[in-house]
């Protein structure tokens, strides 16, 4: 029986507690949160569960295998390192740290004691996701030309962190996963229009080496929730909503072909041959699943058979690095920045 600790009992830590206690061999133990009132929630979730008021108590309490940490980013670095020195199995939500220097700290920490490090960026245990990425490595949409990301909404507006740290790790891992690469440059732009000196809208552009642009926009002050990845290719584009209940992905047979004429043929200014193509649009079918309980029982797996996380401290470190770099075109107008 794995006994669960969990730092953090927010709306979203509420929701491990549920999904962890609903799986085979697996107790949620404990949990911890400076609010009273958060602790009396989560007893309403499940009566059963042993309360702290401090981490460290937690953190100390012999009985726990492993902890989530589902608390403000600044804190994760601190709080997942005591863990680790702790023997306990760690899953930290997104971001894993605000610099790459501590993630690759808690990386060889992890290393070092033997745990198993994850990160919690769940749109990669999305089985929409998962489809996309088995779409685009078919080659069914071809090459891949560029793909564009909207999450926006309007709120929860914080002072922790700008708007970039907390909505686009998100869609930064998402791309990540569907390139199957690291971008080499990155340029954000954004402004702070409600709480000074904190982005509140941000634009981000990823450059890869194989010549794929990505583009992200994340928006607290947006009219309209979305959730939405496009995706365009030679042969076909693909759109993944994740507000739709049951068709996420569409799939559009659409594209178009420039064939230019040699220069004796050209008659006028301007002279090529455009060939556009407007097919059907498909709908994949897709086995739905939770998420976040896909997420909690690739854990659990880990921890029992010690294989490496999908979202491991690596795949962590990746997100970071480049939302450390775009935090510096942030800071510097826009510039591109290397990624380390």
């Amino acid at each position: 029986m794995i006994k669960i600790g969990l730092i953090g009992c927010g709306t979203w830590g509420r929701n491990y507690i549920r999904n962890f206690e609903h799986l085979d061999d697996v107790k949620m133990y404990a949990c911890c949160d400076f609010v009273e009132k958060n602790l009396k929630h989560s007893k309403r979730v499940l009566p059963t569960i042993k309360t702290y008021c401090n981490p460290e108590d937690l953190i100390a309490d012999d009985e726990i295998d492993a902890i989530i940490i589902a608390t403000p980013a600044k804190t994760h670095f601190d709080l997942a390192k005591k863990c680790l020195n702790s023997g306990k199995h760690v899953l930290v939500e997104k971001p894993l740290t605000l610099t790459s220097k501590e993630s690759k700290t808690l990386i060889e920490l992890a290393k070092k004691q033997d745990k198993i490090l994850m990160v919690g960026h769940i749109m990669e245990f999305n089985p929409a996701v998962v489809r996309l990425k088995e779409i685009i490595d078919s080659r069914e949409l071809g090459n891949i030309y560029y793909m564009y990301l909207n999450r926006t909404n309007l709120g929860r507006i914080r002072e922790d962190v700008n708007v970039m740290w907390d909505l686009a790790p998100h869609d930064i891992s998402i791309v990540n996963y569907l390139i199957g690469q690291e971008p080499k440059r990155v340029s954000a732009k954004g402004e702070s229009y409600i709480v000074e000196s904190t982005e509140d809208v941000v634009f981000l552009l990823m450059e890869f080496e194989s010549n794929i642009l990505a583009s992200i926009h994340v928006s607290w002050l947006d009219p309209c929730k979305l959730r939405r990845t496009t995706v365009i290719g030679d042969k076909k584009m693909a759109v993944f909503d994740d507000t739709e209940n049951v068709d996420k992905i569409r799939i559009y047979d659409r594209g178009v072909t420039y064939n230019p004429k040699t220069e004796r043929e050209f008659e006028d200014f301007g002279s090529f041959q455009l060939a556009y193509k407007y097919g059907d649009i498909h709908i994949p079918q897709l086995q739905l699943s939770e998420p976040l309980k896909n997420q909690c029982t690739h854990f659990v797996e880990c921890i029992k058979t010690g294989n490496k996380p999908k979202t491991d401290g690596e795949n962590g470190l990746r997100v970071v690095e480049v939302l450390a770099a775009a935090q510096k075109s942030l800071e510097n107008d826009g510039v591109f920045v290397d990624i380390e």
